[in-house]
């Protein structure tokens, strides 16, 4: 972390933050002399508490912090589904749409730690960790643009040019060196402001949205995102159209399973697009307006949360538009609901062996301690009768 604190210190412009008493009161205070300057350069900086007195949390807070948890545990268990079906069946898909998953797993859980650091909390950061928990955010958006490109171009590699079996196990392979290489990349791209493209030293630069991350950075992300997005719209268009015409001339139930799983992939763009894209024209608004004259990008929490809401939606999509994997949930779900129905009934078996053996241990200790009974010899008779008389019977019939 020293190297990324190197890369994002101040020290490279001292005109802009070399103010002694100044930063002796900063510093004293605990709160970052750049992170206070870029607020206040670009407007943030107004209705919010610096001071660190008030604790309590809001209802819009715990709101967010309900949904970034729902989302992760929801998230959680579609990876969980979707590994248990890749080791049962090798399909190149699941891989894909786990890859996707741990993108909104991870969506949610940069969501979760903004919002913990954010606040009051936002100014006693320092400039390589403010980039981090930011940048945080741009590389799970960056891993599921970069997954939802994989699948476009692996759908449509299959379904144009079929591979033979012996080629499946090579593309299953392919398959695991790309999702490598879509997480490198975002990763990359996510986190280019905290290896040095900021505004630390350049104020006019500075985007309003992200005080510290510098416009141009913004928009070369935005044309990148563009740019994918355009392409995997471009490839579910012929894919649909090639699926929608060999299912009219040839309905076979292989290609009703591929169209009906290409409408869940289609639902998942689309969802995508509807979630995201207001942010994305939120940022482009970002990239031309000047500091301080848009009023706009002062209330970008709704569509922050937006984008954010479509990491809960992804697995809904994957319950009601895929029947393996609802069947793989349910599958999940029941093993660990009968799971935690036999501990209960070993539980309950238990007391109630301790019951009985307690119960069988009394009666043994008051039939020790009680002499015998003399009417026991008495009882013996009548069986003897009885044998006698049914002998005599026998011998009454024979005779």
């Amino acid at each position: 972390m020293n190297v990324f604190s190197s890369l994002t210190s101040p020290s490279s412009c001292p005109h802009l933050y070399y103010l002694p008493s100044y930063n002796a009161t900063i510093s004293n205070s605990g709160i970052s002399n750049v992170i206070l300057r870029h607020y206040n350069h670009t407007g943030r900086l107004q209705n919010r508490t610096i001071s660190n007195t008030q604790n309590q949390i809001s209802v819009t807070m715990a709101v967010f912090l309900f949904i970034s948890v729902f989302i992760i545990l929801e998230n959680l268990l579609v990876l969980m589904a979707v590994i248990s079906r890749i080791c049962n069946s090798r399909r190149w898909v699941y891989v894909c749409i786990a890859n996707i998953t741990l993108s909104d797993l991870l969506t949610g859980t940069a969501y979760l730690v903004n919002i913990c650091m954010s606040g009051s909390q936002t100014f006693r950061l320092s400039p390589a960790l403010w980039l981090f928990r930011e940048g945080m955010l741009f590389v799970a958006l960056a891993a599921s643009i970069f997954s939802l490109l994989l699948i476009a171009v692996e759908r449509y590699t299959t379904m144009m040019k079929p591979l033979p079996e012996k080629t499946c196990r090579k593309t299953y392979y392919r398959i695991y060196g790309l999702v490598v290489l879509c997480w490198v990349f975002a990763l990359v791209i996510g986190f280019l402001p905290l290896l040095g493209w900021n505004c630390v030293c350049s104020l006019d630069g500075c985007s309003t949205l992200l005080p510290l991350y510098s416009k141009t950075y913004i928009f070369f992300s935005l044309i990148i995102f563009f740019l994918i997005l355009t392409a995997i719209g471009v490839l579910y268009g012929a894919i649909y159209c090639h699926v929608y015409k060999s299912a009219q001339m040839t309905p076979c139930r292989n290609r009703k399973r591929s169209l009906s799983l290409l409408k869940t992939v289609i639902t998942i763009v689309g969802v995508f697009m509807l979630c995201w894209g207001p942010l994305f024209l939120l940022l482009l608004v970002d990239f031309f307006c000047i500091s301080r004259q848009c009023s706009l990008l002062f209330n970008a929490d709704i569509f922050i949360s937006l984008a954010v809401l479509n990491s809960g939606m992804n697995p809904i999509i994957y319950a009601l538009g895929s029947t393996d994997m609802r069947k793989a949930i349910i599958e999940l779900l029941s093993c660990s609901g009968a799971a935690f129905i036999s501990k209960e009934t070993n539980s309950t078996s238990e007391s109630r062996r301790d019951s009985l053996r307690n119960s069988f241990n009394k009666v043994r200790n008051l039939s020790v301690a009680s002499p015998p009974m003399t009417p026991s010899k008495t009882h013996r008779a009548p069986k003897k009768c009885r044998l006698s008389s049914t002998t005599t019977c026998l011998s009454v019939s024979s005779g």
